[in-house]
């Protein structure tokens, strides 16, 4: 699947997560809703996917965990939260460098309207 269509059809299901539940509840409300929905449209995500940190030859078990990752291709961090900063999207570029991912999707949920909560986030590789 091509990501641009895979990213389309990630953002339809949080869209109806967020259309059913409004915002205001705890993140791990949001994940567990968009994780049914992901695999109700029948694609492969996986919840809490461990991601280990890799340095030099060690191979740590830091306790770094992507909320979702669908298709080994995208990673969704959900968080539901007054307002997106800096540090969530050097979180979530962060785990892209560790997963070796190319493309995700950072969702705020405590929002009105969800489209004002998400971005998408391009590590490109050199």
């Amino acid at each position: 699947m091509e990501i641009n269509e895979l990213t389309s059809r990630i953002l339809k299901c949080a869209y109806d997560v967020h259309s059913a539940l409004g915002p205001g509840l705890l993140e791990n409300a949001y994940e567990e809703c968009l994780f049914y929905e992901l695999q109700q449209s029948g694609l492969k995500v996986e919840r809490q996917k461990a991601l280990p940190l890799v340095y030099k030859e060690i191979k740590l078990d830091a306790g770094y965990r992507v909320d979702l990752l669908v298709e080994n291709k995208v990673i969704v961090e959900l968080k539901s939260v007054e307002a997106l900063n800096e540090v969530h999207v050097a979180q979530v570029l962060t785990y892209l460098k560790l997963s070796k991912c190319e493309i995700g999707l950072l969702m705020n949920f405590n929002v009105k309207s969800l489209k004002n909560g998400i971005k998408r986030l391009i590590l490109t590789r050199k």
